[in-house]
């Protein structure tokens, strides 16, 4: 392996997770139309907080 096959690699790792967090706020956003609420409502810290809190 050399230098330019790692940087490929972490390259290609992290376009996969940038698409992944885009789709998965998408998604956030989607189901919170769904289910009677306002598209904007899983951007907000205080959903994020809620949410943490209940997982623990």
């Amino acid at each position: 392996m050399n230098k330019s096959y790692g940087n490929k690699l972490l390259k290609t790792i992290a376009l996969i997770m940038l698409v992944f967090l885009i789709l998965f706020i998408v998604g956030a956003m989607i189901g919170a139309v769904i289910g009677g609420g306002n598209i904007l409502t899983p951007l907000l810290p205080s959903t994020w907080s809620h949410i943490l809190q209940f997982s623990r």
